[in-house]
């Protein structure tokens, strides 16, 4: 072979060896295997997530390791098969009530009538907290974390071919913010401070349209963004949550991979997971909101100021079958072992290695010229 070749040759698998092999972008890794697992929410005052299965409670904790919760006599074991979604109190204050949410209390959707939220507290004790009348079912539960619905607790049901959005207090009582809001389901969450003008509103998605709409304490309804992503039953945007402070630093996002049989998104039963680092470097900022599809766990980002933009994080299709909330926490990994990304970086070394293909390949090629 001529000279010239084997120095275009070299260079060009010098390119090859220092270029990322798997260039697709950030993906899922499928990290604990939690029985029929639908949600994820946290974490408590001690570090831990609460994750909700078929009928059942699990804590996951510093180590990775998953605990059945709340399995006593008078534990938590309801509507197994359902998705009985839940959240957990940061501890706060509504004022209209004159009470407390008690920090680490967790409130589940009770999927049976009486419709409704059961509390299960710190220590595993649950018990019957309000029932919400009206509505053919319930399909999401978040809390007001800004104080624009006065820290109470948010659920949505089925009503009128729309959705009712109401507001549950410390005591029990609950009030309509509105019986006409668009179709909604799934993970829900509130916009923090920040977030343009949707800032402390309700943001949840529909799945049917794929849109991400807002809703404020006055019950009037806006769309936040049309997610671009797939739509339809068991298909499209599902669940949604807000990136915290710092996790642009160091953080992760969790997300339920519920199995479901005979889907064309079956599922694994796990609980996903997926490092800040790769969708930090794709622009994700604190406070931005994150959204997933149920089929195929597909995630845009959406950063809000004066307009609102929308960008595409993860495009790969898969098998998951995502459910119930995202959970986009600042802090190093549960495991202390950092998740693994798709997207490979780019090293001072490989940086190097570019640099020489090209000067070896502009060498073969002068060389061919003379």
């Amino acid at each position: 072979m001529p000279f010239g070749r084997v120095v275009m040759a070299a260079g060009l698998l010098l390119v090859l060896a220092s270029t990322p092999t798997d260039a697709t972008g950030p993906g899922w890794e499928q990290w604990q295997h939690i029985p029929g697992v639908f949600d994820v929410v946290g974490p408590r005052s001690d570090g831990q997530l609460i994750v909700a299965g078929s009928g059942r409670l699990f804590l996951v904790n510093a180590a990775g390791t998953v605990v059945p919760f709340a399995t006593g006599p008078a534990g938590y074991a309801d509507d197994a098969g359902a998705e009985a979604y839940l959240t957990v109190s940061p501890g706060l204050h509504a004022t209209g009530a004159g009470c407390d949410f008690a920090r680490d209390d967790v409130f589940v959707l009770r999927l049976h009538r009486p419709y409704g939220v059961t509390r299960v507290n710190a220590v595993g004790v649950s018990e019957a907290f309000a029932t919400v009348a009206g509505v053919e079912s319930l399909n999401g539960i978040a809390f007001d974390t800004t104080g624009m619905f006065d820290h109470r607790l948010l659920v949505t049901g089925p009503v009128h071919g729309g959705t009712s959005v109401v507001a549950i207090d410390c005591r029990g009582r609950p009030q309509v913010i509105t019986d006409a809001a668009p179709v909604l389901e799934g993970g829900l969450a509130v916009a923090p401070p920040g977030f343009g003008s949707f800032a402390g509103a309700l943001v949840a998605p529909d799945e049917l349209s794929g849109r991400l709409y807002a809703i404020t304490p006055d019950g009037a309804v806006r769309t936040v963004a049309d997610s671009g992503l797939p739509t339809g039953g068991d298909i499209g945007v599902e669940s949604v949550g807000f990136v915290a402070s710092g996790f642009s630093r160091a953080g992760t996002v969790y997300y339920a991979d519920r199995a479901t049989p005979n889907n064309p998104h079956p599922g694994t039963d796990s609980l996903l997971r997926l490092d800040a680092r790769p969708i930090s470097r794709l622009g994700v900022r604190d406070g931005d909101l994150l959204a997933a599809t149920e089929g195929g766990a597909a995630m845009i980002a959406v950063h809000c100021s004066a307009t609102c933009a929308v960008m595409r994080i993860i495009d790969i299709p898969t098998s998951a079958h995502g459910e119930g909330h995202l959970l986009a926490l600042a802090g190093r990994p549960l495991t202390g072992s950092a998740p693994t990304s798709s997207r490979s970086s780019f090293p001072f070394l490989g940086v190097l290695l570019i640099a020489a293909a090209v000067a070896i390949a502009a060498a073969g090629l002068a060389w061919r010229r003379r």
